[in-house]
């Protein structure tokens, strides 16, 4: 009997040991902080349409390349929303500090809808790389209100990580989508002008 206690124990601690695994750590895109406004404020409303990504990168793992032909997918390194959430929401916030106006969403908003100006954006490429960068390529159109033919751009851009973890990463992807941000609102301003 004294023999099968201890033996009990050792199995059960084993068992509780090997059953441990590492904890998931969830990130999320982010809005970059507000600054100085570029410009005077808009009296637009900016509607962000859905947002499409490539299927490599549409799943709750962060994928990241590993080299020309290769990507790692880390089960425990994941998005707490999918990017098709994220990305029209940061980039919201972003066009609504770089537009100076309150009146960008992802949802319609009160007031006349034919007034808004309808943005959508199609991801074609996000590839990362942990301790060096991320790479966005965006198209994206933007239709004004009224009848007015769409405007269309191609932001490709190349954010450096400013460190080799998961944190600096994601950090760096917001940056990104940022400038593809500012790409969009400098099309807007400039149609809207007079």
């Amino acid at each position: 009997m004294r023999l099968s206690l201890p033996f009990a124990f050792v199995l059960t601690v084993a068992t509780l040991a090997g059953c441990a695994s590492p904890k998931a750590a969830f990130y999320t895109l982010s809005p970059q902080a507000p600054g100085e406004s570029t410009g005077p404020a808009m009296p637009v409303t900016v509607l962000i349409g859905p947002v499409t990504v490539p299927e490599l990168v549409d799943r709750p793992q962060i994928v990241v390349r590993a080299g020309a032909n290769q990507v790692t997918i880390d089960e425990f390194a994941r998005w707490a929303d999918s990017l098709k959430s994220q990305i029209p929401r940061v980039m919201a916030a972003d066009l609504a500090q770089e537009l100076n106006s309150p009146r960008v969403s992802t949802y319609p908003m009160a007031g006349d809808p034919a007034a808004a100006w309808r943005v959508q954006i199609d991801v074609q490429r996000l590839d990362a790389t942990l301790g060096d960068a991320v790479t966005v390529d965006a198209s994206w159109s933007v239709s004004p209100p009224g009848k007015r033919a769409p405007l269309s751009g191609r932001s490709t851009v190349r954010e450096p990580s400013a460190g080799a973890g998961y944190d600096a990463l994601v950090a760096a992807c917001s940056r990104a989508f940022a400038t593809v941000s500012l790409d969009i609102s400098a099309s807007i301003r400039s149609a809207a002008s007079p």
